[in-house]
């Protein structure tokens, strides 16, 4: 087998286009493979946490949230943006109970996804939590969404039927699918 090619992109420059409250949009001048001058255009996010909950009757605790970018209602599992030098283990149980009223006793790490590598540093760690215990949830200010639950078979169906096209619930219950089969493991128990 061939070594592969070197496709790398060098900066040589970089400059802040928008800088907001939720993401910061960059231009960077880049030099390509091939010694040509070209230009990147992307979003600077600090990456956010993404909990699968799962009770022990095995339904999945979502959400239902009305997403304004694309003017429809999502069924998602609950997420939510990294504070800065916040750890992503901290922004799940954050989230999980600000957004749905749970804590989980028993936390695993699943994966990492970016879900949009051409424009968006994002990068969004799954989690799977077990050992659910309900409390009362703490919207933040502005926040409105439906605690619902699903079982995997019916959040597969609705997946399959495109209703629910947020990609990283798709990917989360895929990993799922795979975990609960015995497909994939999953990774260590975190305290």
């Amino acid at each position: 087998m061939s070594k592969p090619a070197d496709l790398t992109e060098h900066e040589t420059g970089s400059e802040t286009v928008f800088q907001g409250k939720l993401l910061h949009v960059k231009r960077d001048s880049v030099r390509l493979p091939d010694g040509k001058p070209a230009t990147r255009e992307y979003i600077e996010h600090n990456g956010a946490v993404m909990v699968i909950p799962v009770l022990e009757s095995g339904e999945l605790v979502m959400e239902r949230q009305y997403r304004y970018v694309t003017r429809k209602h999502c069924i998602e599992f609950p997420a939510g943006k990294i504070d800065p030098g916040e750890e992503p283990l901290a922004t799940g149980r954050r989230e999980l109970l600000e957004e749905t009223g749970y804590v989980a006793r028993e936390w695993i790490y699943l994966t990492s996804i970016h879900p949009t590598v051409a424009y968006s540093t994002e990068r969004i760690l799954i989690y799977l939590a077990r050992g659910l215990e309900q409390r009362e949830s703490k919207l933040d200010e502005g926040e409105f969404l439906e605690v619902i639950k699903l079982t995997p078979a019916a959040l597969l169906e609705l997946v399959q039927a495109g209703e629910i096209s947020d990609v990283k619930t798709v990917m989360g219950a895929l990993w799922l699918e795979k975990v609960l089969r015995g497909d994939w493991t999953a990774g260590p128990v975190l305290p």
